[in-house]
């Protein structure tokens, strides 16, 4: 990564971070993905299955799938414009960052309140894609907190830290959608108001380095990856990863419903993400540790990727509700390490200090193709290429690809 004079927003960060910093920036993160993974997993299914419109699984498909399309575009763009943020209040320079992710979690906010009211296919589909302007907004300038402020050598703990949230946000949200209310209205209006508490402290109390004038060229969304190959190979994996990741989960509450023909499926939801919650907690800040204390990272990526491939065909082989609970744990072990590691990785391949968020924005597509890419893929092997077992395979076989893929970065180890 290139370092840059002229002001501490672009110098490589060397004095490591404290607890509370990091807390911080865990409860942001737990709040976007909060907000994001709850309607996608429990509220979004169970609105457009209560509006009794047929073939509910293409439709859920269409809903997200236009979301994650929205996504692509965002990412990129508003870690692009943070880069080159020079906010200023009461002739006072103020940080690039903050201010985009107060933004984002604002509409994110407000486009949550809108889909707890929508009355039809329109409203939803309208709202959960603005609610990913926001949502995307906040992705980028989040994520380059890391690279931003946070040393290599301290990388591996704080990415596991920040990859935790992931499957915490929806937990957190499951029970508070499924156990506290039990409508996806008031569902929806908890998530909006657990979204601002859990993001404000981090915009108010954490540092925000100004840019200052230093002059940088003009934002471009264009990537030299012939130049950048490792950059591009970690863009690989976190796309095939993220796509097994879509492909495995979008459509559990209906392969607890159809498949495992379990009499409480939201409950059994509920269960299930709280083992994937106790794997991924188990292994998340463990395997980030380990590799920051190793140095190396490719290691722990490939072996988390055979994990998740081993829980997704458990789930194709045997669709009972206990081999259903043992998958959910090994799917969380092996995502946890996953998130952690890669995470790292990634921060170690940017390849400028000027555009850290445009780039991780690009990187940030990977899972939003995946998601888009997820329904299309996995809807029409439900219902007519085999199923949930043919769905789950396909599972195993890209997620382990993801995780070979690693091997072809050759900067980091």
């Amino acid at each position: 990564m290139a370092v840059t004079q002229g002001t501490p927003a672009l110098a490589e960060p060397v004095v490591p971070v404290r607890r509370l910093w990091i807390g911080l920036l865990f409860a942001a993160n737990l709040g976007l993905w909060m907000a994001y993974y709850t309607p996608l997993q429990v509220l979004l299914p169970e609105q457009i299955e209560d509006l009794g419109v047929a073939h509910k699984e293409i439709w859920l498909g269409i809903v997200t799938g236009i979301g994650a399309i929205v996504a692509v575009v965002v990412n990129p763009v508003a870690g692009a414009l943070s880069d080159r943020t020079r906010p200023h209040l009461f002739g006072r320079a103020l940080g690039r960052r903050h201010i985009w992710t107060a933004s984002g979690a604002l509409l994110a906010f407000v486009c949550l309140l809108v889909l707890a009211v929508a009355p039809n296919l329109f409203w939803i589909t309208v709202a959960w894609a603005v609610a990913n302007v926001g949502i995307n907004i906040m992705l980028a300038t989040l994520t380059s907190a890391v690279p931003d402020r946070v040393p290599v050598d301290q990388r591996g703990l704080v990415s596991g830290w920040i990859g935790m949230p992931v499957a915490f946000g929806l937990v957190l949200g499951a029970i508070l959608v499924t156990a506290v209310v039990t409508t996806p209205s008031p569902g929806y209006l908890i998530i909006a108001i657990g979204l601002v508490l859990l993001v404000a402290p981090f915009v108010l109390r954490t540092p925000d380095d100004p840019l200052g004038g230093v002059v940088i060229k003009r934002p471009s969304l264009r990537l030299d990856l012939r130049g950048n190959p490792d950059f591009a190979w970690a863009w690989v994996t976190r796309f095939l990863v993220m796509l097994g990741n879509a492909l495995g989960t979008l459509y559990l509450l209906y392969f607890l419903t159809d498949a495992v023909k379990l009499d409480d499926p939201e409950t059994g939801l509920l269960y299930m993400i709280l083992l994937y919650t106790v794997g991924m907690i188990g292994t998340a800040m463990l395997g980030g540790w380990l590799s920051d204390r190793a140095g190396k990272r490719k290691v722990f990526v490939v072996w988390s990727g055979v994990v998740i491939a081993v829980a997704a065909l458990l789930l194709g082989i045997w669709p009972t509700w206990p081999v259903a609970l043992a998958a959910s744990v090994l799917f969380g072990a092996g995502f946890g390490v996953y998130l952690a590691v890669d995470t790292a990785v990634i921060t170690q391949v940017l390849p400028a200090a000027t555009d850290r968020a445009k780039d991780i924005g690009v990187i940030n597509i990977a899972p939003s193709v995946s998601q888009a890419l997820g329904p299309v893929l996995a809807a029409p092997v439900v219902a007519y290429l085999g199923g949930y077992p043919t769905l789950f395979a396909l599972t195993a076989v890209t997620s382990l690809a993801g995780a070979l893929a690693v091997l072809k970065i050759r900067s980091v180890r």
